[in-house]
This record gives C-alpha cells, sequence and structure tokens, in this order.
C-alpha cells in the first residue's frame, strides 16, 4: 500500500510540474512556443498551450486569436466536433471581432473537409444515402462569409470551394441515378436526375442529368417528358448523342491551402 501511495504522490508531483510549465512565461512566449508546437505538427501541445494563453491573455486580441488558433489545431487533429464548437463558442462572445471573416471560413473549412471526400474515398457506390448535412452547412457558412466580408482574403477560396461544393451535390445525385439505371429502376433514375437539375441547375453534371432523364423517360414511355428533355437538351448541348449519358468530370477540390491564422 505504501508503494502505491508513493507512486500516486510521484504523479501528482509530476503533473504538477507539468502544469506550472509556462508559470512564469509571458504570453508572447505563450504564443510563440504554442505555434511553433503548431507549425510542427504537435498539434496536442499546441491546443494546451494556446488554452493557457487565452486565460493569460482574457479581454486582448491575443486571447481571441488563441480561440480561433486552438480551433485550426483542434480541425488538423481531426477532431471536428471539438473545432466547430470552439469556433461557435468565439463567435458567440465576440460578434463583432475583426477575426470574425477567419472564424466564418475557418468554420466552412472544417465542415467541407469533413463530408465532401466521399466521391474520392469509394471506387464502388452504394444505394444508402450519405449524410450530405455537413456539406450543405459548408457551403452556407462560406456564403455568408462572401455575403459579409467580400473584401476579406479568404473569400476568394471560399467561392472556389463553394462552386465545388455544388458541383459535388450535383454528382453525387448523379450517381445515385447512375445506379437507379443500372438496376433499370427508370422513375427513381429520373427523380435524382431532376434533383441534380432543380437544386443545382449551375453545375457540369446538368449535361448528364438531361441524358438520363431522356433515357429514362423513353424507357418509362412517357412521351412527352422525354420530349421535353430533348428540348432542353438540344438548346442548352446541341452536339450531345441524345439518350446517351455523357461522362461528367468529378469536380477537381479548390487548389491552394487554407490559411493556418488569421
Amino acid at each position: 500500500m505504501r508503494w502505491y501511495l508513493i507512486g500516486f504522490i510521484v504523479v501528482l508531483q509530476g503533473c504538477g510540474n507539468l502544469a506550472d510549465a509556462t508559470k512564469g512565461w509571458t504570453v508572447d512566449k505563450i504564443y510563440q512556443e504554442a505555434k511553433d508546437e503548431l507549425n510542427n505538427g504537435a498539434y496536442d501541445k499546441a491546443i494546451g498551450l494556446f488554452e493557457k494563453l487565452e486565460i493569460r491573455a482574457i479581454g486582448t486580441p491575443l486571447s481571441q486569436q488563441a480561440q480561433l488558433e486552438k480551433a485550426y489545431a483542434q480541425y488538423k487533429t481531426g477532431s471536428a466536433a471539438e473545432a466547430l464548437v470552439t469556433i461557435d463558442r468565439f463567435m458567440r462572445l465576440h460578434p463583432a471581432s475583426p477575426l470574425i471573416d477567419y472564424a466564418l471560413y475557418l468554420r466552412g473549412l472544417v465542415n467541407f473537409n469533413g463530408d465532401l471526400g466521399f466521391l474520392s474515398r469509394f471506387t464502388g457506390f452504394s444505394l444508402e444515402d450519405r449524410d450530405q448535412k455537413a456539406s450543405k452547412e459548408s457551403y452556407a457558412t462560406f456564403a455568408e462569409l462572401v455575403s459579409r466580408f467580400p473584401n476579406s482574403k479568404y473569400t476568394p477560396d471560399a467561392q472556389a470551394r463553394m462552386a465545388y461544393i455544388l458541383n459535388t451535390l450535383a454528382m453525387y445525385e448523379i450517381h445515385v441515378a447512375r445506379y437507379y439505371m443500372s438496376r433499370k429502376a427508370y422513375l427513381a433514375a429520373a427523380n435524382r436526375a431532376q434533383v441534380s437539375l432543380s437544386e443545382y441547375p449551375q453545375s457540369p453534371a446538368r449535361e448528364e442529368a438531361l441524358s438520363i432523364l431522356i433515357t429514362a423517360y423513353d424507357a418509362l414511355d412517357l412521351s412527352q417528358l422525354r420530349d421535353d428533355a430533348k428540348r432542353v437538351m438540344g438548346i442548352n448541348f446541341p452536339k450531345n448523342k441524345l439518350g446517351t449519358p455523357s461522362s461528367s468530370a468529378t469536380p477537381s477540390t479548390p487548389a491552394g491551402n487554407p490559411a493556418q491564422k488569421p
């Protein structure tokens, strides 16, 4: 029992020494150490230091920056939920902060990377509908950034990501429609193609969506709807071989690395 007690005391002393590691440091030193850990990929250490800085520098712009830097570090560890909680807390506490544009950008980025990789991750396709909530929330956040801060340095990248999101969601519907076409479930295929056209009318996927509609309606002997789709195809894509689905390219991921700090 005595050895257990001694060991417990040693552990407590070690924790105490660890907790006091930044004792006597200036806020600038804490920030620099946190940034060094962040840049070196030691995200957990960076998070701990940013949390200390947030408290030590409370009421200052540096404290606000520490909150967002912590959120970025959480995002880099793959802890999307924690990052979003940190960002939402920041936006609630500091609605007039000059860093709000970065907070919006980072929030959109967390959701963007959290859900939009499914087209490249899966070589096959499952009929099961994947959750598109994060994708749509990412788009909405980027749209808010673009609307509120059109001159922000983060706006151009946000706009590129918005276009990618729309194209990806449209292509998702096409993937589902293709699946139904392969199973000769023509009505279901037509419905998904219609979703792609109605919700994402500017996407490059609209040509293939129209082709699927023509083929599906023809198979269903819905001649009026088929001819309507052919008319729209002829106006927008006169060189398309009607009724033959074309190969729509999967949208490319926006170029560039996300900003690491405000």
